[in-house]
């Protein structure tokens, strides 16, 4: 892969470096026995090639140079006279958080600042990004054509499914909430995607007992395909949902090749969701591990992963292998419980395209 920032794109990246990245005035004050020397940061541009670059931040160079041009007005930059850290490597400290997914204290020591500081960072940044959601983070408007051709599922909208994001307890009082039947605390994140396995809708904000019906059923994309905004299309879900005229599940008993036909359609189709997470998982492993920091932060990181696993997406950036251990956790942990009845109309209207299509 060749992606490397053209010689504009070094400039800017240059500038934004000494932005803040100088020794502090006020270590310097006369009669005093000790001054405080900082060393120059590292340039990771020119010290690393495309492909390490990648291995470690998970973004190519020109990729880094495009997110940090978007989320430097929300990034805190802090004056000469306290040697702050440039917000390019405010960035970069994040993204490699997120590609370790270890202690704080790692990617403090790798940039060169307090854990105190990396923390801070990590939260200014994932929260910069997130605030992207809307820019890369949308339902696309032609999707049926891509899904077809996958399984030959006709009219399909996206791919929806839950996933547990670890994290530790928020506290005492609510912690109970995000233990899941698992028995240990996460998020219980829901995720739509195209059959180019990008995000059309991430929901990071429900405690790991949440059903995954639950979150669909108070969700804003549930009201907008409530009231007919994508039309005709179909979300596909597993078992863990409930049969509607938006959102078609698998059969539980087929009887016959038509069942067999639309059930195996079906479940290639809606695979793409569960193929979607486990690429982004392992682009951003800090999303595998537990995630040891305060709820609203840990949100911020979901959401902020799901934006440059995106972009890394419309940017065609190959996967690259994480660095760590990545532990075999099963995400669909709830998927053996059905919410509710089906009622009839929504039933018929799936053996309805059962009858029709898949003869």
């Amino acid at each position: 892969m060749a992606d490397s920032s053209s010689s504009s794109s070094s400039s800017d990246i240059a500038l934004l470096q000494q932005l803040s990245d100088w020794e502090s005035d006020e270590d310097n004050v006369p009669g005093t026995s000790t001054t405080r020397v900082y060393e120059e940061r590292i340039n990771y541009f020119n010290k690393y090639d495309d492909f390490d670059f990648v291995y470690r931040f998970r973004l190519s160079k020109s990729a880094v140079n495009d997110l940090l041009t978007e989320i430097y007005p929300f990034l805190r930059v802090t004056s000469k006279r306290n040697h702050g850290v440039p917000p390019l490597h405010q960035l970069l400290l994040t993204l490699r958080f997120y590609s370790l997914g270890t202690m704080l204290v790692a990617v403090a020591d790798y940039i060169g600042v307090s854990k105190s500081s990396a923390g801070r960072i990590v939260k200014d940044v994932s929260q910069a990004i997130a605030r992207l959601y809307p820019k890369y983070i949308y339902i696309h408007n032609n999707t049926q054509e891509d899904f077809y051709k996958i399984a030959r599922f006709p009219r399909v909208l996206g791919a929806i499914d839950c996933t547990h994001i670890l994290m530790q307890s928020p506290n005492s009082n609510i912690g109970e909430e995000f233990r899941n039947r698992k028995s240990v605390f996460s998020l219980n994140v829901q995720g739509v995607c195209n059959a180019n396995l990008q995000f059309m809708n991430v929901v990071a904000r429900w405690p790991g007992s949440t059903h995954d019906a639950t979150i669909f059923n108070n969700s804003e994309l549930r009201a907008q395909c409530e009231s007919g905004v994508y039309g005709n299309r179909w979300l596909l879900g597993d078992s863990a949902y409930p049969c509607k005229s938006y959102l078609l599940t698998p059969l539980l008993n087929t009887q016959c090749n038509n069942d067999v036909n639309y059930n195996r359609a079906h479940i290639r189709t809606r695979n793409t969701i569960e193929r979607c997470f486990g690429v982004w998982k392992r682009r951003f492993p800090v999303l595998s591990l537990k995630i040891r920091l305060s709820m609203e932060t840990t949100q911020a990181v979901v959401v902020a992963t799901s934006v440059l696993h995106n972009i890394c997406r419309q940017r065609n950036l190959q996967e690259v292998e994480p660095e760590i251990d990545i532990p075999n956790y099963n995400i669909n942990i709830n998927s053996a419980n059905v919410p509710e009845s089906h009622s009839l109309n929504q039933i018929q209207e799936r053996q309805l395209l059962i009858n029709n299509y898949f003869r």
